[in-house]
């Protein structure tokens, strides 16, 4: 399933910022179903990577304690307007998603 993810990027404080927001379920594992009462099984982020003109450049690692579709941000000091962003992501469940854009400042 395709996912619905946003990127955006803006200059604050003197550094470009990225933003991305991903479509995601986030769940723990540890919610029950109201109607069924039934576990509701874990699925969320567990890896994202951010690339910054083809290089790696932040690489995070998440675990159930995420919120439902996360925003997520990050930081680079040596970015400027017109560089490629990329930003990567993989679930428990084998899921993928990626997003490109070019630095507006």
């Amino acid at each position: 399933m395709a996912r619905k993810m946003k990127l955006r990027t803006r200059t604050r404080e003197g550094k470009i910022e990225i933003l991305v927001l991903i479509n995601h379920p986030m769940e723990t594992g540890l919610r029950k179903d109201k109607k069924t009462k039934e576990k509701i099984p874990a699925h969320y982020i567990q890896k994202m990577t951010l690339h910054h003109n083809g290089q790696l450049a932040a690489e995070a690692n998440f675990g159930i304690g995420v919120s439902e579709d996360p925003l997520i941000g990050f930081r680079l000091d040596d970015a400027k307007n017109g560089d490629k962003v990329k930003v990567e992501w993989s679930d428990n469940k084998g899921e993928t998603g990626a997003i490109e854009a070019v630095v507006e400042g």
